[in-house]
């Protein structure tokens, strides 16, 4: 299989950049996904000048990881959403990030149901021609109570009609915000994945539980099959955001992303 194995670095919420770069480079990991989540996990945030957007190439560099994309959620209903995701933009593009992930409402919590589309589809047109004007992707996260499953971001695909918009696949929030477990569904949109943010869950479907690959009760052989079947070769963005508690120390951060990346290789056949 063809799928890069990259680390979402949101699975080091909490903790700084560094300690995502130190997890990524014991598991093997040579692709990032950085965080630029304001007031979440802004491992990265637009305001950075040029000194800081090198240092942080160079650190990764360094370390031999290469940046795939940017999670830079907003909440594109609002327009001081839509600034803070176009300038996300900009930092993307400045670190050589070639797609950005958004949801469509709040980061979390999202409960607002879209009633009319019209808005949404003219507000997502405009976005993706300002993304193409950077050279990059924009793709909407399986998330909320509008769009949780990836057949849902297929048809709101079709309806923007923009060549460089598409969808990110979360395993897990398929489950959480759609009661759907992650098979059919990724089957049915898999042509129009942009990334995919690998993560498993455990427990009742409502329940914050994403532990480390393979310890949840998601089928990820069915999953890797699945990806094999319809020649999705989207990055496999690793994402461990435990329990509503967190874990308890960076170092059980580094050891559920070692044995994560261990799972995903096998499965792989790497």
């Amino acid at each position: 299989m063809g799928n890069k194995i990259c680390l979402n670095s949101n699975t080091y919420h909490g903790f700084d950049f560094a300690d995502a770069v130190k997890g990524a480079r014991a598991a093997d990991i040579h692709f990032i996904e950085i965080a630029a989540v304001r007031g979440y996990t802004d491992h990265a945030r637009w305001e950075m000048t040029d000194e800081e957007v090198a240092e942080m190439l160079a650190t990764l560099s360094d370390n031999d990881i290469a940046v795939l994309g940017m999670c830079g959620h907003t909440n594109i209903m609002t327009e001081d959403g839509r600034e803070n995701l176009r300038k996300n933009f900009g930092l993307a593009a400045r670190l050589g990030a070639s797609y950005v992930v958004t949801g469509t409402g709040e980061t979390h919590g999202d409960e607002h149901v879209i009633e009319d589309e019209t808005e949404l589809v003219q507000i997502l047109k405009d976005l993706s021609a300002v993304a193409d004007g950077h050279g990059l992707k924009l793709a909407v996260e399986t998330h909320g109570a509008s769009y949780a499953t990836g057949s849902q971001i297929k048809e709101l695909i079709g309806k923007v009609g923009a060549t460089n918009f598409g969808l990110n696949y979360d395993t897990a929030n398929v489950i959480m915000y759609a009661d759907t477990q992650p098979y059919d569904d990724l089957r049915d949109s898999a042509d129009v994945i942009v990334g995919i943010h690998l993560k498993d869950k455990a427990g009742a479907s409502a329940d914050w539980n994403f532990p480390a690959i393979g310890d949840g009760d998601t089928d990820f052989p069915r999953v890797f099959s699945i990806l094999e079947e319809t020649h999705c070769v989207a990055p496999l963005s690793i994402e461990i955001e435990f329990t509503e508690a967190g874990p308890a120390s960076v170092e059980e951060v580094h050891d559920a992303l070692l044995r994560s990346a261990k799972v995903v290789r096998s499965l792989k056949g790497d």
